[in-house]
This record gives C-alpha cells, sequence and structure tokens, in this order.
C-alpha cells in the first residue's frame, strides 16, 4: 500500500473517538489550518485553468456497482483501501485551444482526448499500456487498486494523451496528491466515521478545518445508491499553476456541487 494508507493503523468505532475529533476540530478553528504537506511535483499548466483530483472511497464505490470489478472482488486488492481514499483520476478542465473551436465544458468531460483521437473498441485493457518506472507503477498500484482493470490506462488515454503530459509526469503527481489528502484531517474524519452515517456539512466542515476557511467551495461529494446517501467519492479543484502549493487552501479553486444527500453513508466492507 502507498506510505500514507501503509501506516494508518485501524481505527477504533466512531463513537469512541467523537469527543478526539472535536478537539481537532478546535484546536484548527483557533490555531488555523496547518494541512499535511507532500513533496507534490508541479505539472507546467499547458493550456487549461485547473485539474480535479478525483478520489474513491473504494468500499462506497464497490457497494454501488451491481457488477463489482476486480478490484471489488479480489481481498488482495481492497486491503488497506478503507484506511484513505485511493486514485480515480486527476483531470485538467477543457483546453483552451479546444474552447477557442467551440467545444463545450461538458463534451469534454464527457468523451476528454477522444474528441481528437478515436477510443478503441472494447474495455479499459485496449488503451495502450503506462510506460512508468518500476518504483512509481508500485507506488501506484498502491494508491489506484482500479489499475487491476487497467483504470490507468484508461485515465492516461482519456484526460492527458492529447495534451502535453507525459503519463509518468501525470501519476507521479497524482500520487503525491492522494498521500497529501490521506495525510489530512479530512481523511481521519472519513476513516474514523466508516461503517456509519454523518452529515454532508460535516463532512464539507471537516474539510475546510483541514484545508483552510472557506475552501468547502473546491469539494465535490459523489454519491449513488438509494436517496443518493452513498458515498463513492470525492473531487477537489486544484489550480493547475498551483499544483506544488498544494494542500495550501490558495492552490484551491471552486468545483460545482455534488449529488449527495443531507446524510451520507461511509460504507466499510464486509
Amino acid at each position: 500500500m502507498s506510505r500514507c494508507l501503509a501506516a494508518r493503523a485501524a481505527t477504533p468505532p466512531a463513537r469512541r473517538w467523537q469527543a478526539l475529533l472535536s478537539i481537532l476540530l478546535l484546536g484548527v478553528a483557533l490555531f488555523g489550518a496547518s494541512p499535511a504537506r507532500a513533496e507534490v511535483p508541479s505539472i507546467a499548466a499547458s493550456g487549461f485553468d485547473h485539474y480535479t483530483l478525483a478520489l474513491t472511497w473504494h468500499p462506497g464505490f464497490c457497494a454501488s456497482r451491481s457488477r463489482p470489478p476486480r478490484e471489488c472482488r479480489e481481498p488482495e486488492l481492497r486491503r488497506g483501501t478503507e484506511q484513505g481514499f485511493v486514485l480515480h483520476g486527476l483531470w485538467p478542465s477543457l483546453p483552451h485551444r479546444l474552447s477557442e473551436r467551440g467545444v463545450e465544458r461538458r463534451h469534454w468531460w464527457r468523451q476528454g482526448c477522444f474528441i481528437e483521437h478515436e477510443r478503441p473498441e472494447g474495455g479499459f485493457c485496449r488503451h495502450p499500456a503506462l510506460e512508468l518506472p518500476d518504483d512509481l507503477a508500485g507506488e501506484l498500484d498502491s494508491v489506484m487498486p482500479g489499475r487491476a482493470s487497467c483504470l490507468g490506462r484508461y485515465q492516461y488515454a482519456k484526460h492527458a494523451a492529447c495534451l502535453n503530459v507525459t503519463a509518468e509526469d501525470l501519476f507521479d503527481t497524482s500520487v503525491a496528491l492522494v498521500e497529501a489528502v490521506n495525510a489530512s484531517a479530512f481523511a481521519d474524519f472519513l476513516v474514523i466515521h466508516r461503517g456509519g452515517e454523518v452529515a454532508r456539512n460535516a463532512l464539507i466542515e471537516a474539510f475546510e478545518a483541514a484545508f483552510g476557511e472557506d475552501t468547502g467551495r473546491a469539494l465535490r461529494l459523489e454519491c449513488a445508491g438509494r436517496g443518493n446517501r452513498l458515498l463513492t467519492e470525492v473531487r477537489i479543484g486544484i489550480d493547475a499553476r498551483s499544483l506544488a502549493d498544494f494542500p495550501a487552501s490558495s492552490s484551491l479553486v471552486r468545483l460545482g456541487r455534488g449529488d449527495c444527500a443531507s446524510r451520507v453513508r461511509i460504507a466499510v466492507f464486509d
């Protein structure tokens, strides 16, 4: 597992930690947010404005799938994923050159680089294999269990292959970003409350406690299931020119509102 996921110890039930969390949030309020930092390589912004860092809550994602993929079925690929978030992707926003051609933002998010390069027929593994150094490939496996289903190939092909971003740079940065979030009090809040239910606003407050006052608008919560109450993913907006500053509040940018209900369930594996 990644350095942060592997290091996180098993957490007692939420009710035994509620007082501790309250003290943590009070301390942040009194002394200011001091989010965990990581060495985040900076990918030069090349004609787009921001990234969306998409992080999956793996038990919730798996519970939402009628036909769970391999990374949900195999215990080895699930191990440790309840200790923090795992990587879905790091998505550049609409490139300026496509916007100038009249491509709408919604079309870019739906099709990505397949606007210019034909999408191969079949599953994710039809996309070209990633050429990554062995150490980076191992780290990516740790934070992206979906690699077992070729998710990394698909993410690069859709979101970055048509831009001036190499797979090595994209995923080196992605690993560092995941580890920075998983080292934060926001991830701690999720881990403490896994198996239970929390208010959507409590998730936003925990994010702001970890990353700074009024940063909640940079967080988008994605849910599934009946009434959209099962947390599956969080998305964080990051200025493309400020990746190296993450998780400083100044590096965050506003995203649209998610679809979670007022109460949110934090799933665990059976």
